[in-house]
């Protein structure tokens, strides 16, 4: 059997995002787990607010485009969900939107049709991220993804990480690694 195919990335494009550090551990760890993962970065896709009136003036961006083959060739989702003001991030609504939609116009869900997805978050607060965590568990689930039960939320993420990206909490570390070896299984 092949490696369950992952497409990985962040709700941030922030360089210093610590969900970006925090999804880089992740993927290290479902490779390390037998996952065939392709870790995309969102600031290498531009693309405008979804719009209808722009989709049916110009189409769908190149980049939504690009998104969207790489989701359909894709097994599952290993998505880390930064949050903005209690909420998911305009970022991460804006991708799962445009992805939602058809090269030709019109709303199309093949992209989400029997993956699975496994979220993490990091926050400076001390929730760790979990109201983004539940709203994009809503979305998704609604657009027919099955998301993994489990997930990972880090709190005070501003101490969270050491000089090498590495989490200091170890029962964190330890959370981390059993997870993705968990949804490693769930692939399969």
């Amino acid at each position: 059997m092949s490696k369950p195919r992952i497409l990985a990335f962040a709700g941030s494009t922030r360089r210093q995002s610590f969900n970006r550090k925090l999804l880089a551990l992740a993927v290290e760890s479902a490779l390390q787990a037998g996952l065939d993962v392709e870790h995309i970065e969102l600031a290498d896709y531009p693309m405008p607010i979804m719009d209808e009136d722009l989709e049916a003036e110009q189409g769908q961006p190149a980049s939504a485009t690009a998104i969207r083959k790489k989701m359909l060739e894709a097994d599952g989702l290993l998505l880390a969900c930064p949050e903005y003001n209690s909420s998911i991030t305009p970022l991460m609504k804006n991708v799962i939107d445009w992805v939602s939609r058809k090269e030709t116009g019109g709303g199309g869900l093949e992209p989400y049709k029997d993956k699975k997805a496994l979220l993490i978050a990091a926050s400076p607060g001390k929730l760790g991220g979990r109201r983004s965590l539940d709203s994009v568990r809503s979305i998704l689930e609604n657009i027919g993804v099955s998301v993994f039960e489990n997930q990972l939320s880090v709190a005070r993420a501003g101490d969270a990480f050491d000089e090498h990206g590495r989490l200091t909490d170890q029962q964190h570390a330890h959370e981390l690694e059993t997870m993705i070896e968990a949804f490693a299984r769930f692939m399969r």
